[in-house]
Formats: C-alpha cells, structure tokens, sequence
C-alpha cells in the first residue's frame, strides 16, 4: 500500500494528467481545453515533451499534417515522445492529436480562436498595453473556465456550503484572493477566516475537524506555508481543496479536491502574481456563487443584512463649505 497521504483520492490521477475533466475514456477532448492543458501542464513537462506541446499548440495546422515521425523530427524528439505528448494531453495515440489539431485549425482558420499576442514590450504604447492585457486576461479566464473540473467544484461546493468552519491559506497575492474568498463567504453567513500569517494558519489547523472545510491557495503548489497548514487540516479530518496551478504540485498531496487554474504565460511585464490572480478569482467566484445558490435561504437574508449595515458607510458626505 502507497504511503501517499492522499492515495485514495489520486487514484485518478493518471487520469486527470491523461484527459481532460468530464472526458470519457477513449473519446477525443475538445479542442479549446488542448490549448489550456498545454500551458497549464508545461512546466510541469519534461524538456522533450514540452518542445512537442508547443509545437503543436503554436501551429494546429501544420502539425496535423504531419506523421508521427516527422513531427519527431521537426522537434528534435522521438516517435515515442510524441506519442507519450499525445497522452499526456488526454488523447489515445497520435492519431487522435492530429484530429483535434485538424479541428483546432478550422477553428482559427473561422476565427473562432484568436491568435496570441506579442509580449507586452517596454515601448508599446498605452492602447496596445491594454489589448495586450485584456486579451491575456480573456485567454487565462478561457483556460482555467476549460479546464476546470466541474466534479470537483461541485465536492467544493458541498463541502463549503455544510461546513462549520472555513479555513483558507495563502501568502502573497494569493493571499488577497484568499481574502475575497473569506470575505464573500462571511457576506452569506458562513464561518470563514483566511490566514496570510504561517503561523497562524498552522494553529487554527489544529483546532479543525470532520466538518470543517480548509482551502489552500497557492499558484505554484509547492508554498511551504500554504502545505504544512492544509497538511494539518487533512490529518485532523477536515474536507481540504487545493486551488493552483499544478495538478500534480505538492499541495496536492494532501487535497481531498484539486481546483487547477490556468498557467498563464509569465512575460518581464506581467509577472505571475498578475496571472495567477485573475485565474483565481474566477474559480473563487464560482466557488461563492454556486455557495450561495446552495445555502440560498440563508445567504440571501445574510446578505441583505451585511448590505443594510453597510449602507450608512457608502452614503455620500457632505461636501466641504
């Protein structure tokens, strides 16, 4: 038996590397996700796998024409690294990749799929800084809306909707959206406290139970401070939900449910914390909406509440004589 604390929930998780989420085995996934799965799974690839992956994602067209061998040979890899490529994106062999890059093609060719932008340069103007930005903002909300597996995120909901107590863990920019999380629960009436503070977040860790739900969010997975107080959560036998960027980080370990979010491009303008965080707040948004459908009966009171106490702070002052 593995010693993985978590080997009854990653039993999947040949499958959630091999398909993408709600695919059935052996069917071919859409093509939308193929374009998410690559830039969330490529830092997590191998050098060789990698190069195949991008090819294909940089140009569906021309590698759809292509055998198996010369799509080795056009990226300086092995027959056995493109068909290894081809699973690891979710498809059964490469025959299968090569259809869905035919049909990925058509799609752009339709202009259904715009092409990716250039980098953010130093003397780009202000117009082309926001395109830029708001067309790669569009792009990661489009990966991480693919490939979010909506089994999951129903467990989460679940999960937050009937627990006791929420914990949740971040440390720099995931600390902010660990806080719009709390924040938004806390509106509806629910328990909720967000913990940037390490230590802090370990010693509430221990007072958690069956019951109570912990989320850790951490973009690259592997946050020591975010782990050891989800570790915690897990042991005491709370319900724990990892939301990051790396399917397969070590944050994972100890999640009962994995929220992956998209691996946007990190340029020299645009650092990770700006990627990460937009993918994030769309899943804490989903998370809180779907929440508050659940718990309806109470969260609407609760938040007509929290909007009433609040008005007197949003009216207007008196301006200045």
């Amino acid at each position: 038996m593995s010693d993985d604390p978590k080997e009854t929930f990653s039993e999947g998780a040949g499958a959630l590397v091999g398909a993408a989420p709600g695919t059935a085995p052996g069917a071919v996934p859409d093509t939308v996700p193929l374009r998410a799965r690559v830039r969330s799974l490529g830092p997590s690839m191998t050098r060789s796998v990698q190069a195949v992956a991008e090819t294909v994602a940089a140009d569906p067209a021309g590698c759809s024409r292509l055998t198996v061998s010369a799509l080795a040979t056009r990226t300086g890899t092995s027959e056995a690294t493109v068909v290894r490529t081809a699973r690891l994106l979710g498809y059964p062999g490469y025959r299968d990749l090569r259809l869905a890059l035919a049909a990925l093609a058509a799609q752009q060719d339709s202009g259904a799929a715009p092409a990716v932008t250039a980098d953010i340069a130093v003397d780009d103007p202000l117009a082309d800084v926001v395109a830029k930005l708001a067309h790669e903002e569009a792009q990661t909300l489009a990966d991480t809306a693919a490939g979010l597996d909506l089994t999951a995120l129903g467990a989460a909901v679940t999960a937050l909707a009937t627990a006791r107590r929420i914990d949740i863990y971040g440390v720099g920019a995931s600390a902010l959206v660990g806080q719009d999380l709390a924040q938004k629960l806390l509106r509806i009436g629910l328990v909720a406290h967000a913990h940037a503070d390490p230590h802090l977040a370990v010693t509430g860790a221990v007072q958690l139970r069956p019951g109570d739900a912990a989320v850790a969010i951490t973009h690259s997975g592997s946050t020591g401070d975010v782990i050891d107080p989800l570790r915690t959560a897990f042991e005491r036998g709370a319900t724990t939900i990892a939301l990051t960027g790396r399917p397969n980080a070590p944050v994972t370990h100890y999640a009962d449910l994995v929220l992956a979010t998209s691996a946007a491009r990190e340029t020299r303008l645009r650092p990770a914390a700006m990627s990460s965080r937009t993918s994030q707040l769309l899943v804490v948004d989903c998370l809180f909406v779907a929440v508050a459908q659940r718990t309806y009966e109470t969260a609407a009171p609760a938040l007509a509440a929290s909007y009433e106490a609040l008005a007197p702070r949003r009216s207007a002052r008196s301006p200045r004589p």
